[in-house]
């Protein structure tokens, strides 16, 4: 095994033995276990449907650059 991922793995042990989060290691464990549902699934009606008219927007080109969205929202996003 190459060194690089022996280093990849090490990281992964040590950030994996810091999460605090119980509900992220429920889901590291439902991976481990081969729980491999896409997560469309887990969505509800109005989460798929806002999803899709979002997808919907981008077809129809009803989109705005990021740079304008920040200039829109500056007064908000700056401290």
């Amino acid at each position: 095994m190459s060194p690089e991922i022996q280093t990849k793995k090490l990281e992964l042990i040590q950030w994996v033995a810091g999460i605090q989060d119980e509900s992220l290691i429920d889901e590291l464990q439902k991976f481990m276990q081969g729980d491999n549902r896409d997560w469309w699934d887990d969505l509800s009606d109005d989460q798929k449907a806002s999803i899709e008219a979002g997808q919907e927007d981008i077809e129809a080109g009803r989109v705005m650059p990021h740079e304008e969205v920040k200039k829109v929202y500056e007064k908000w996003l700056t401290k």
